[in-house]
Parts: structure tokens; sequence; C-alpha cells
């Protein structure tokens, strides 16, 4: 413990400064900014930077370390909801935000001389900002920093290099790259599998490799035994580490005082409500559904897991009624709850379900109460059920997630994934499909199964973090190598 001491004494000493440039989305500047936090604990300074239209609704904790500079989009008022297309926000994010991220890094090094900006954490999907610094600014080690699991990036990484190879029909329904189990085409992320499904959206995530040779660090949120066959050999191709699990510590093991919550909220989250009620419900009594910031459920797919969860709730083999299960279900906006069907609410908030607009997801999953999560198996959402040792049973809509849901079942076995119909050309999960999922979770052998596999992920996780473990001794390389370097 001396020597641990004595070492954080010896980096404070050095002044680190590090700047971490996400992408302008809840779902990115969470685990950024909990990278942040990390660094800051063993003795560095660090910054997070945001655009001006997201700094406006800021929910920033008083106590969080980190400060926080701005740089505009294009769309200071609106935000990406301002612009025409997806292809005309991410130009114009590209072209004048690099333009601002420079005239910042210059304000900052003018504004203290003596320890300039010595790092810059950029988000993979902003690889201009590795050319801004690269080209304009000596001195400034790069971080690329992946906020998905490394199992798809590598498949990012070989489409980028045109190195994978799809099968025909005459072969084995196998897309296969080393490290990665076999996966099916639907397996793959969603541009893929639909490759007219937002196309500015495809090439953002494969272009997070079009540059990165150039990058000094290549950072991802994972731990590396969770997916080690896949990060050994991407180590061999990178200096890649893995620094996740990113999520606040108390969750794990507790090193950083009052790290309870991830201090950047874009939305109001309606803790107080949400935690009574859950403290009022039986162990393991609740199904938790909620599909993250950005997933859209059309209205069909809404309809049908109504009603899955309208049966699980309403247990035809439960003959005294005792109401064995209860469900609490993030519906975001007035948009999405207009897509439940007629007076669905109404009518299941009376038998003692809930229905939030946000919840405090990790407090949710970490209570006692809870039985399963139905999700969309967004990779910031699987990372917190996996390290709260939460069975999980998967609804993908899009991008990374069916993917993410094919390793929740075939790989971790923490869950199972609702299938759509071959022959479904909507590709919705109908809901006796959903329903089965559920009852699979949090009945039988197999449910108990998928929750022992759930706790034993959730301890390898906080082995990794902890003092000593592969994220720890990964965090504390790159700020060696990085306050040597400054």
């Amino acid at each position: 413990m001396e020597n641990r001491k004595e070492e954080m004494s010896s980096t404070k000493k050095t002044h680190g400064r590090v700047l971490l440039l996400p992408y302008p989305s809840q779902g990115h500047i969470n685990p950024m900014h909990q990278f942040a936090k990390r660094l800051v604990s063993k003795g560095l300074k660090a910054t997070i930077i945001v655009t001006n239209f997201i700094s406006k609704s800021l929910k920033l904790s008083a106590n969080s370390p980190i400060a926080v500079e701005t740089i505009s989009d294009g769309y200071d008022d609106t935000g990406f909801s301002g612009a025409d297309s997806i292809e005309t926000y991410l130009k114009n994010l590209e072209v004048i935000g690099s333009l601002s991220l420079a005239e910042l890094i210059k304000k900052l090094n003018n504004t203290n001389p003596h320890h300039p900006i010595n790092c810059l954490v950029y988000d993979a999907f902003l690889p201009w900002a590795l050319d801004l610094v690269v080209k304009s600014f000596e001195g400034i080690v790069t971080a690329s920093f992946f906020t998905q699991a490394c199992c798809v990036n590598s498949i990012y990484y070989h489409v980028q290099r045109d190195l994978l190879r799809f099968p025909t029909p005459h072969d084995e329904p196998c897309v296969s790259v080393p490290g990665v189990p076999c996966l099916e085409p639907q397996d793959l992320p969603s541009f893929f599998y639909v490759p007219s499904e937002y196309p500015a959206y495809m090439e953002l995530v494969v272009n997070q490799f079009s540059n990165v040779d150039k990058a000094d660090w290549i950072l991802v949120n994972t731990f590396k035994e969770l997916e080690v066959e896949v990060v050994e050999w991407m180590e061999t191709i990178f200096p890649l580490r893995t620094i996740g699990p990113t999520i606040p510590l108390m969750y794990l093991d507790k090193r950083i005082d009052d790290d309870k919550e991830y201090d950047i909220n874009l939305y109001d989250v309606d803790g107080t409500i949400c935690m009574n009620w859950l403290n009022q419900k039986p162990h393991g009594s609740v199904i938790y559904a909620s599909f993250g910031s950005m997933a859209n459920l059309s209205a069909e797919q809404t309809e049908e897991l109504s009603y899955a969860l309208k049966q699980v709730r309403n247990d035809p083999n439960n003959n005294n009624n005792n109401n064995k299960y209860y469900f609490l279900w993030v519906v975001r906006t007035p948009l999405e709850q207009n897509k439940l069907p007629r007076d669905f609410q109404q009518e299941m908030s009376q038998k003692g379900n809930l229905f939030i607009k946000w919840s405090p997801q990790l407090k949710v999953l970490a209570h006692e109460a809870l039985g399963c999560f139905v999700t969309h198996c967004g990779w910031n959402s699987t990372l917190e059920a996996l390290c709260l040792g939460v069975p999980m049973v998967g609804v993908p809509q899009w991008t990374d997630q069916p993917m993410d849901a094919k390793l929740v079942e075939d790989y971790w076995r923490v869950g199972v994934r609702a299938r759509v119909d071959d022959h479904d050309t909507l590709r919705i999960s109908r809901r006796e499909e959903i329903e089965r999922c559920v009852r699979e979770v949090v009945e039988g052998e197999r449910g108990r199964e998928m929750k022992r596999e759930a706790l034993k992920w959730r301890s390898l996780a906080k082995e990794a973090v902890s003092v000593g473990g592969s994220t720890d001794r990964n965090i504390d390389e790159f700020i060696d190598k990085l306050v040597r370097h400054g």
C-alpha cells in the first residue's frame, strides 16, 4: 500500500493534463467521463469536452472532479435535431468541430503555458480529432477511445480493411474473424444485415479504423477477461488496452469515494418514485424493460412487448393470482407512450406495474427485487447488467445490438435473445417469443444457471478494476507512459 501511495504522489507531481472528447450523446459521454474520473483519482487533471448545445442541458454533479469545456458542432441552439440529415450533422461536426477544438486547445495552453495539454482521448467515432492533433500540435499523445465491445470492433476493422468474407449460399452460414465466435449474418451489426439501413452510421462505425494506425493508444470500454481471445488478437495489431467496465466504482471495488453516479445526465431521472416502488416488491419479482437513449421501438414492436409483459404479469399458471411478477418499463417520451396499446398503461399501472420516463438504471439493476432485464443490448446496458449480475432478455434493434445479444446468449450465457420469424420482413420479435424468453430467465433451471454465470462475470469485472487487475494495470501503464512523455 505504501508503494501505491508513493506512486500516486509521484503521478500528481507530473501535472498530466488530459482532454477527453466523446461523441455528443449520452451513451458515449458517460463511459468517457467515468474513465476521466479514474485518471483524476490517480493524479491527472482531466477536462471533458461537450458541444455547446449539450452543455445547456447538462446536469453535472457539483462534486464532479472533472472540468468541462465546450466546442461547437454548428448546431449550438438545436443540436442534432437541427440538421436536415445524419450526413449533414456528421459533416458539420467534423468541419466546425475540428476548428472549434483547435481553438480550445490553444486557449487552454495559453491559459496555463507551464502545463500544456499533453494528451487527447478522442471518441473513435471522431477520427478527424486525431488528424487535427497530428497536423497542428506537437507533444500531444493521442488515444482512440472505443465505446463498443472488442468483438464488434474487430468486425468493423475487418470491413474497413476489406478483410471480411461473407458466406456464399454454398457455404456454412458462418462469418469468422480471429477471436470472435462463429456468427451467422443476422448476428452481425445491423448495417451489414440490412445494408440500406442508416448508411451514414455504417460509414461512421467503419471509419473508426480509417486512421487509427496514427494513434498512440487504443482504449476499449471492456475488460480483458470478458473477451480474452479477441483482445489478445487485437493487441498483436494495435497498442490496445482494455480500460473498462466504465461504470461507477461504488458498484465494483469502491476505490473512488462517492462514485455512485455517472454525474453527467441529459435526462431527468425519476429516482425516488422508482426506488420506492422497487423497495415494496419481493425478491426477484421485477422484470425491468428499458431500451436506452437512442433505440426507437416501432409501434408494432411496442405492442408485441406490451402483450408479452401483460401475459407474464397475468400468469395463467398462478391459480391464486398472487401477482408473482411485476414490470418496470422505461417509456421515454410522449411519442413512445403513444405507441402503447390503448388504455394499456392505465390498466397495467392499476395492477401494480410502473411506467417511468427515465430510470436510475444502475440502482435498478443492483436492486434485489430485480428478476431480469429486457434490453436492446446496447453495450453500456449490457456491461452494466454483466457487472451487476443480472440475466437478460435481448430484444436488439440495430447497430451493434444483434451481436451483443448473440454474445449474451451463446458466449457469456447470461441471457436469451428473442428471435424474429425468418419470414417476418418487419423483423419483429413477437409476443409469444418474448414471453417465452422472459419465463426462461425468471423460471426454471436454465434461468438459475444464467444467474450463476452473471454473478461469475460480475466477480471478474470487479477483479479487473481492483488493484492489480487487468484494467487497473492498463490504466496505470497508460498514465505512466503519458507522464513520462510529458
